[in-house]
């Protein structure tokens, strides 16, 4: 009609109701934290979780980086079933950890087995964040233990991706030995010539950090991933100095010498073909490893 011609037009969007709100499901979009764009979740993780417009690196779960990282249908799980006690009886520590259980549907923070990339067989550990917030207690510890003895045993390399916040306190000293025995494996896993390749994701810190994480033979991350041992609070007000804003990042890593790589998760895969082709003998049958 005429009249609806000359009708006066909103010069604002309506606000959506509360009750609109909580209609549109959880998860259905993600915000970048980086450069704030906000995508379908269902098409972020069609290009593996990286921002198409800054390539923030989003995290992964530890499935996901297993289907991502290894060939199709070549994973085999071990040790799935082991969980955490209560060795200190701590508060809440058992009924926060079955919580974690029932969010990720992961018995623990770190995924162990043994698949193919490119066609190479490998060992290979993946740790998840959402799972005490990655966490090294001793459960982590003894599956990273038993997987490089797997490793050793069937004489394959060993891939390892770190994503935690550090020693579980919750577990105490029982936590911080697994540095010590992480370290210990990873040494005859030297020893016998076999190689270990670390990844570094967001976040890798703490107690990680400082042990298997930063022993690989070869050291990689992904781009602008946290890796440090004490946060930048704390280091800055035991040096009194202003650190740089990049500090503790994977470039900043790498500038310094402490990485040998940063690695986008969309070359992820491939590069770690090529660095265990390098390590396999050029002949018709991959199963033989090429020691030293």
């Amino acid at each position: 009609m005429i009249r609806d011609l000359f009708s006066k037009k909103k010069k604002y969007a309506t606000i959506p109701s509360e009750e609109a709100k909580q209609e549109v499901p959880e998860g259905l979009m993600t915000k970048c934290p980086k450069c704030k764009t906000i995508m379908y979740t269902k098409e972020l993780r069609k290009i593996n979780m990286v921002c198409n417009s800054c390539g923030h690196h989003h995290s992964l779960t530890a499935y996901e980086r297993i289907n991502l990282t290894l060939d199709e249908n070549s994973f085999e799980e071990f040790e799935k079933d082991m969980i955490a006690m209560d060795p200190l009886e701590f508060p809440s520590y058992l009924e926060k950890s079955k919580i974690d259980r029932e969010k990720t549907k992961l018995n623990e923070a770190i995924v162990t087995g043994t698949g193919t990339i490119s066609g190479y067989p490998t060992v290979i550990g993946v740790m998840d964040a959402r799972f005490r917030m990655g966490s090294m207690g001793s459960v982590v510890g003894e599956k990273i233990a038993i997987a490089i003895e797997r490793a050793i045993e069937t004489n394959k390399p060993f891939i390892l991706f770190s994503a935690s916040g550090g020693a579980r306190m919750q577990e105490g000293v029982f936590s911080l030995m697994q540095m010590a025995k992480t370290s210990a494996a990873l040494n005859q896993l030297h020893e016998k010539g076999l190689l270990f390749i670390s990844v570094m994701t967001h976040p890798t810190t703490g107690g990680v950090s400082a042990s298997f994480a930063s022993l690989g033979d070869i050291n990689l991350a992904e781009p602008g991933a946290l890796i440090g041992f004490a946060g930048r609070r704390i280091i800055e007000q035991t040096i009194r100095q202003k650190l740089p804003d990049d500090f503790q990042t994977a470039e900043f890593l790498l500038e310094h010498g402490q990485l040998d790589k940063v690695v986008s998760r969309n070359e992820m895969r491939s590069t770690l073909g090529k660095m265990l082709q390098l390590h396999y003998p050029q002949v018709n049958g991959r199963e033989g490893y090429l020691n030293g």
